[in-house]
């Protein structure tokens, strides 16, 4: 009788299993929707700042550890990064992740310190009211508001 009771439960499970599962298949689903715009695992070109050689003793020298005080870390950054505000922000290149990890490679810094330290809103930085002494490379053109942000978020995205 045990038995019996068995290959019931057996054959209602396989019943059941089998009408839950789905009978076709939509015939759109092979092909191609076309282009979205979400870019995670598409090459980035080339950054055209040269960072390798660039000289970080701006920042390497004001923001110093073990206890980093956002203050002088982040005028730092901005007098290195803003001149390259409009590279930076370019999410079709790998300037973003290129300079911090020669930033963190220079300094020595624990990963993602930048972008717990320094934040001013939701859009990251603000470039628009800081001068430097170097020639911006944006020929005249106005900083975006969110130069940064994609800075540190990809950053974040590369580290983890």
């Amino acid at each position: 009788m045990a038995s019996n009771n068995r290959w019931f439960y057996v054959i209602l499970f396989a019943l059941l299993t089998g009408l839950a599962s789905s009978t076709f298949v939509p015939g759109d689903v092979f092909q191609s929707h076309g282009y979205t715009a979400r870019a995670l695992l598409q090459a980035k070109t080339a950054c055209t700042v040269d960072f390798e050689h660039q000289n970080y003793t701006i920042i390497t020298s004001q923001c110093k550890g073990p206890n980093f005080q956002a203050g002088p870390c982040c005028t730092a950054l901005k007098e290195f990064a803003c001149p390259y505000s409009v590279e930076i922000s370019d999410d079709k290149s790998d300037c973003a992740s290129t300079m911090f990890s020669y930033i963190n490679a220079m300094g020595n810094y624990p990963p993602a310190l930048f972008s717990s330290l320094c934040v001013e809103g939701k859009q990251g930085l603000d470039c628009g009211n800081f001068t430097s002494t170097k020639t911006s490379v944006n020929n005249g053109a106005t900083p975006m508001p969110m130069m940064l942000t994609a800075s540190f978020f990809m950053l974040l995205f590369h580290l983890f």
